[in-house]
């Protein structure tokens, strides 16, 4: 029952990532690198500061603090970049992160599911850091929609409308 359990939840985590990611990506390839780095306000983030930090997030969370692998995260840097790379960068930077996050949860039994870890200032289980991060990827997800169809206006491009 355990494997079940396991790889149940790895596919759960999977479809969410892939979903979300797909939809992202839908987003970014609509527009031009510069629309990818503009901001709403000066205080707010750009398309592209939202894809770095989802990035980071989901290395920090599952690739490193479920993985083992270091952490690393510069989280100021992803919120204070301006114009710093082409969206395809940023794209493949993200779908690679995404890769390594759905294989980690693939190979995370239960026992490291149910261990809790400190992560920054939290203490959660790896099944409660995994939560988190996902959720967080969809909400960034559909920020950057909604950022996307304010910078489109009538020109954005429904999934499947291309």
């Amino acid at each position: 029952m355990p494997d079940n359990l396991s790889n149940t939840i790895a596919h759960a985590f999977a479809d969410e990532l892939d979903s979300a990611h797909s939809r992202i990506r839908h987003c970014v390839e609509q527009l031009t690198d510069e629309q990818v780095w503009w901001r709403p306000r000066s205080d707010m983030n750009s398309i592209g500061n939202l894809v770095l930090h989802l990035t980071g997030n989901i290395k920090q969370l599952i690739v490193s603090a479920i993985g083992g692998e270091p952490d690393d995260r510069d989280r100021p840097a992803e919120f204070a970049a301006r114009d710093t790379l082409p969206k395809a960068v940023l794209l493949e930077q993200l779908a690679s992160m995404v890769e390594r996050a759905k294989v980690t949860i693939s190979r995370t039994t239960i026992d490291e599911l149910c261990r809790v870890r400190r992560i920054r200032e939290f203490e959660w289980s790896g099944l409660q850091t995994i939560v988190r991060s996902v959720a967080h990827f969809r909400g960034h997800t559909q920020e950057i929609i909604h950022q996307t169809r304010t910078i489109l206006g009538e020109h954005y491009q429904f999934a499947g409308q291309r």
